[in-house]
């Protein structure tokens, strides 16, 4: 039997944990000296000795390990995790029966019952994300219940656990075959090339699925959208599929270029009736300012945290003034889809953000959808955090 090290809980943080909040935050621990090897399992009692609940020690940006259960007796080994990966499978069976959607999270952390791990599919494909070196340490359960559960062509992986928090560079397959990128995937019948061997991106973020869907389906006809931050400009292709009159895609990165180009093309989609740059998004909004260029459908999904070489950008912090850039150019009776993936706040103070801005710009709004994390993103009420994503769809309603 592994042996297990004994973490004392401060009286503070007992009733949190006990109500089902997993989350083993640092500053919540007394004896924080006797965590020593990462993927150790802990123990957790408050300060009475009366048993909390049983998980791993692994230090990320969140905390320093999580609960994995609230049942003394049961034991953290290969069957355990075997039956949380057993039982997510099972909760997403249709989306495996889907010939529309060939891309979706399978596992999600907390929310399937282990904190720190994901595993995503791609089109025959899987993707486990590593996100301490504790669960790391767990490498060989996951991947025999992978082996054993799923029908696959190959397993890749991402360690994102390096000192700063980020990903390990390596070669990432771990077992099956390797593929042949880019790999098709199809989303809500939408093609996107897909890279599982090139860094820590794969080429698309699976969590806008149903933003995306709705962009095509309801607000894209006929309309100039301009999509900042884009990526790889998934936003854009699905607002092109939606017919939209010209997409304008505006990134940093020198790389966005050719891979929006490449999801265009996947899709048949004629790239060069489509405005691709590259360049930092807020001297875009100047130079479209000076222009007078305005848009129907302005989408902003910045990174929780970037950092250029004239600025730094925090969602936190800097969210209003983004959005006053983007009211600017937005057409009377447009609309600005407003989306942050920061855990730093809630959708209550998001949507404080958006009454600043408009205050501000002296202009009117209404707020006509809202978005958090799809189905295949399961969360846990009790942890909020974990439901980090925030999508707010808002009609500039003029002066």
């Amino acid at each position: 039997m592994v042996k297990e090290t004994i973490i004392k809980i401060k009286a503070k943080y007992v009733n949190k944990m006990r109500s089902g909040n997993p989350i083993v935050l640092k500053e919540a621990v007394m004896n924080v000296n006797d965590l020593q090897k990462e993927g150790a399992i802990i123990k957790l009692v408050d300060e009475k000795n009366q048993f909390i609940g049983k998980g791993y020690y692994g230090r990320q940006n969140k905390g320093v390990g999580w609960i994995l259960t609230y049942t003394e007796a049961e034991t953290i080994d290969k069957q355990f995790f075997k039956k949380k990966i057993d039982a997510a499978i099972k909760k997403r069976e249709h989306f495996y029966k889907s010939e529309e959607t060939t891309a979706f999270r399978v596992f999600n952390g907390e929310g399937d019952g282990i904190g720190g791990l994901t595993i995503e599919y791609f089109n025959g494909y899987y993707v486990i994300n590593w996100y301490s070196e504790g669960i790391y340490e767990f490498k060989e359960y996951v991947i025999e219940a992978i082996t054993e559960s799923m029908n696959f062509k190959g397993v890749y992986q991402k360690k994102r656990f390096a000192a700063d928090g980020k990903y390990m560079e390596e070669d990432d397959f771990v077992a099956g075959e390797r593929g042949e990128f880019p790999l098709i995937v199809k989303e809500n019948g939408v093609n996107f090339a897909i890279y599982l061997n090139d860094g820590a991106m794969v080429g698309v973020f699976l969590d806008q699925r149903d933003v995306r869907k709705t962009i095509r389906d309801k607000y894209a006809k006929g309309k100039t959208v301009l999509n900042t931050f884009s990526y790889t400009g998934a936003f854009s292709v699905f607002a092109a599929a939606g017919g939209a009159a010209k997409t304008t895609s505006v990134d940093l990165a020198n790389r966005s270029k050719s891979k929006t180009i490449e999801q265009f093309s996947v899709n048949g989609i004629d790239h060069e009736a489509q405005n691709i740059i590259v360049e930092d998004v807020f001297n875009y909004f100047k130079y479209a300012v000076r222009k007078e260029l305005k848009f129907d459908l302005v989408i902003l999904d910045p990174p929780s945290f970037a950092r250029s070489k004239k600025m730094t950008f925090s969602a936190a912090k800097d969210y209003p003034k983004l959005l006053k850039e983007a009211i600017a150019i937005t057409e009377d009776n447009g609309v600005v889809v407003a989306s942050t993936n920061s855990a730093a706040f809630d959708m209550k103070k998001f949507k404080s953000f958006i009454r600043v801005a408009f205050q501000e710009m002296n202009e009117s709004y209404k707020i006509i959808e809202e978005f958090s994390l799809p189905e295949d993103f399961r969360t846990l009420k009790e942890f909020e955090e974990g439901n980090y994503l925030k999508v707010l769809f808002i009609k500039k309603t003029g002066k």
